[in-house]
């Protein structure tokens, strides 16, 4: 059964996913929705369009837009900063779509946790590098050092970007300092 996938917000943040996403459709009977505020912008991110990807426009704090965007949706991956996943997760709970953040889990998400289970649904934050890959690394290092016995006194973390294959150093973890200000 084809299932539709929906991104909301098509900035910097998705131009790994939206490849991906769009190499798996065939595979696992996908159809995506690359939805952003500027219609401009989700077309370029997607590129050519297809039977199986659209693009569209999607002005989320317009409900009515919201809700006809995600109906039909199995899962919902908002890309839209933390402030705005609050109206994304009630739209999906009304449409019972799975819903995807890399953003922080904040108070006002964990309090729809019960009724995500309660339908059955995944609720899935800090799935990206910050939050996310950082929290897995650390957990694991953090893990280590207990099970060798040894007492973590301080911990500090300081996560960056990922680079481009032909950007990566030569160390272990294939990465090197740059500096965004």
């Amino acid at each position: 059964m084809t299932k539709q996938i929906i991104l909301i917000g098509a900035g910097l943040s998705t131009q790994s996913l939206v490849p991906y996403l769009k190499s798996k459709l065939n595979e696992y009977d996908w159809h995506l929705k690359v939805l952003d505020r500027d219609f401009t912008t989700a077309a370029e991110r997607l590129g050519k369009p297809n039977e199986r990807c659209v693009a569209g426009a999607l002005d989320i704090s317009d409900t009515d837009a919201l809700n006809n965007a995600l109906n039909g949706a199995h899962l919902v991956i908002s890309m839209v900063p933390a402030h705005m996943h609050l109206n994304v997760a009630k739209a999906c709970l009304k449409h019972k779509s799975h819903l995807v953040t890399a953003s922080y889990l904040t108070p006002e998400m964990r309090e729809l946790d019960q009724a995500a289970q309660d339908n059955g649904l995944v609720f899935l934050n800090e799935c990206g590098l910050d939050p996310g890959i950082d929290h897995m690394s650390a957990a694991r290092l953090l893990d280590g050092i207990r099970n060798d016995g040894s007492e973590i006194v301080l911990f500090e973390s300081f996560t960056g970007g990922l680079l481009s294959p032909e950007s990566e150093g030569t160390n272990p973890w294939r990465y090197k300092f740059t500096w965004n200000p």
